[in-house]
């Protein structure tokens, strides 16, 4: 690591995990010794709407995204952030046009940086020349950090001559707090006076700032504040809020921290209410301090991604990333809170079912430069499942643009299209056994289950 050109912070944090590794420590969050978080407030409880506070916070506080994803999932080789969202806006043009919306609003210069990687450093920036504020790469970009691959077999760094790029991997992005303390701007920001630090997903165009939220923030004294929200079916599987029994400590379990008997339990959305949408609040002092009690990073779960040496060609070795989630900071900061927002501020794109869904009529740009469900959605987003034969974003615009503004959920199973003028209501299903394509043709259908059987079921 030190000869590839990684900082001192880094290195003490990957060795911690490596350490971690070898001892076979157990991250697991047991149902037993939790309890499900109950009592947190409302966003629109706690908002403090005070124009002469939000001007003074708002001069304290810089916005980071993290943008170091390249959503390969979804058969993506460029940066995630510049993949089309809707109506010919990148997640990146939406971003900037949010931060100019909140500068231009408010008066205030609000600072704004991005976590790249070195996967997606380059084109970002080559991108963000159109935006002569954000031109100037070293004023607006933080460089994740990289860690070895380490082999299954015998824990040894992996080596692949052949792409010595493969050996590396990023370490989640929970490194967020060893890349801001181990490149330098850390110190940088709280010389400069910024004080708060308002850091989300560059694929969530729901989370903007929001002052009345960061005064509540600000004036409460909290060390680290978590949005979430309320967990719906389509939520099952992402991590959640809970409370460790022991000392009613906030804390979030993610699935990979769930022993396998309790699962069940994991996903009831009734008892686990509440998801970390990774819209985070954060005072910059408390960080600095807390990193440097521990080398320069934070003490965060493990979470072992098990994965090929080449992710693309199973035959090769088997290999453990090392990586951290960021929400599960909560747990470093005695204080930490959790305040439950509007669906409006998540709508992040994990899968091609998620980007069907956001380009839809049931989301709408606001002029800020959010992307946010339509009012009459009353917070409700469309639930839609697509099968593997769509899980590349150019298999998925084959699909087409179905009206998805009165759909309860969607599901697609085989080889189907949308013409144009199709409006789903309610709960729909296709399934298509025929490897011949079914097309849908224009229509409304509501509540019924379809197959290439179903001639007459347009209403």
């Amino acid at each position: 690591m030190e000869k590839a050109g990684a900082n001192e912070a880094a290195v003490n944090c990957f060795l911690r995990a490596y350490d971690l590794l070898e001892k076979g420590t157990d991250f697991n969050l047991s149902e037993e010794d939790i309890s499900p978080a109950e009592t947190i407030p409302h966003m629109e409880e706690v908002l403090i709407k005070d124009e002469k506070k939000h001007a003074q916070y708002l001069s304290e506080t810089v916005v980071i995204k993290l943008n170091g994803g390249l959503g390969t999932g979804m058969g993506l080789e460029k940066a995630k952030s510049l993949l089309e969202v809707k109506e010919g806006q990148t997640f990146l043009d939406l971003i900037a046009r949010q931060n100019a919306y909140l500068r231009k609003n408010t008066g205030e210069a609000v600072k704004f940086l991005l976590m790249n990687s070195y996967n997606t450093s380059e084109e970002t920036n080559e991108f963000l020349k159109k935006y002569p504020e954000y031109a100037e790469k070293s004023e607006v970009e933080m460089l994740q950090n990289f860690s070895p691959k380490v082999l299954k077999s015998s824990l040894e760094p992996a080596t692949w001559d052949t792409d010595p790029k493969l050996e590396w991997c990023p370490p989640g992005h929970g490194d967020i707090y060893t890349v801001l303390y181990g490149s330098g701007w850390l110190d940088k920001l709280l010389e400069q006076g910024v004080k708060y630090a308002f850091i989300s997903n560059s694929d969530n165009l729901g989370a903007t700032v929001q002052p009345s939220l960061l005064t509540y923030f600000v004036e409460s004294n909290l060390p680290f504040l978590m949005e979430v929200t309320k967990r719906t079916p389509a939520d099952s599987k992402g991590g959640h809020l809970c409370m460790r029994n022991s000392d009613g400590q906030l804390q979030l379990r993610e699935i990979a921290q769930c022993e396998e008997g309790d699962l069940e339990s994991f996903q009831d959305i009734n008892k686990h209410k509440y998801f970390n949408t990774n819209n985070l609040w954060l005072r910059l002092d408390v960080l600095k301090e807390t990193v440097e009690k521990h080398g320069g990073f934070l003490p965060l779960p493990i979470i072992i991604n098990k994965k090929t040496l080449n992710p693309r060609e199973s035959s090769t070795p088997e290999v453990y990333q090392l990586e951290t989630a960021m929400g599960a900071a909560i747990d470093c900061f005695p204080g930490a809170s959790a305040v439950c927002v509007p669906r409006s501020r998540f709508a992040p794109v994990k899968k091609t079912s998620d980007l069907l869904s956001l380009r839809s009529d049931a989301y709408e740009i606001h002029e800020s430069g959010r992307v946010m469900l339509i009012p009459e959605r009353n917070g409700e987003p469309p639930v839609v499942k697509l099968s593997d034969n769509f899980k590349l974003v150019e298999q998925m615009e084959s699909l087409g643009n179905p009206s998805l503004k009165e759909a309860h959920s969607l599901s697609v199973e085989g080889n189907v299209k949308f013409k144009e003028g199709v409006v789903i209501k309610g709960n729909v299903s296709i399934v298509n056994g025929d490897k011949k394509l079914l097309e849908i043709p224009a229509g409304t259908y509501e509540d019924i289950s379809l197959t290439p059987d179903s001639f007459n079921f347009a209403s």
